[in-house]
């Protein structure tokens, strides 16, 4: 009985966390009430607090639910990656632009946190949050660019957070505007062609032929 309760409290938490994604995608987060979410999900809003303190905990989840597999990608090192972190880089950055270009759901999610959330009042907590995750990605990403460095990969002159920050930026840029209008480009093309050349322009370039 224990665990088939344990399983119906995972199963209602999944709901919740879906109605919140439909709702938010729809109405904006700050528009978006307790009670509007419940009703979608079929539930009551009593069912929201046994599992969230407020909307801004449900927020958090469903972020979470998306991006922390997309985090532990990044922080997963194989023996193969120690000896090229520049292609382990490629590979993580061009991987997320794949899914959000291609699933639904983390488009989705993406468009929710980019587009139709605001930081005030019980959502500013969030915040502090959303640039602690941000600040974690970019310290993983700065490990990588380290021991690309140890290895002579990137150049010596090389300022390795700004390196870092820049390709960031870059991307981060790439996916906002795509997202305001996926028709304007192809995000997984685009974005590859993008990330070659920038990393090239890290790349410790090979001497000259006699």
């Amino acid at each position: 009985m224990a665990r088939r309760t344990k399983e119906d409290a995972l199963a209602t938490r999944e709901l919740l966390l879906d109605a919140a994604e439909r709702v938010f995608h729809r109405r904006g987060v700050s528009r978006t009430t307790l009670q509007e979410i419940a009703q979608d999900a079929g539930l009551t809003r009593g069912a929201i607090y046994w599992h969230f303190q407020n909307k801004g905990e449900l927020f958090h989840a469903m972020m979470e639910r998306v991006t922390l597999p997309m985090m532990a990608r990044m922080t997963e090192i194989s023996p193969a990656d120690e000896d090229r972190p520049l292609e382990k880089i490629r590979r993580n950055t061009a991987a997320a632009l794949q899914q959000i270009a291609h699933d639904a759901q983390v488009r989705r999610v993406f468009e929710i946190a980019t587009q139709k959330v605001e930081y005030v009042d019980e959502m500013l907590s969030m915040r502090e949050r959303h640039i602690s995750g941000r600040n974690e990605c970019i310290d993983d990403t700065l490990r990588l660019m380290q021991m690309a460095h140890d290895k002579g990969h990137i150049r010596s002159d090389m300022d390795l957070r700004s390196a870092t920050l820049g390709l960031f930026a870059l991307i981060g840029g790439l996916k906002y505007h795509w997202l305001l209008d996926p028709q304007a480009f192809d995000l997984e093309a685009v974005g590859a062609a993008t990330l070659d050349a920038y990393l090239a322009g890290l790349a410790v370039k090979p001497p000259p032929a006699s």
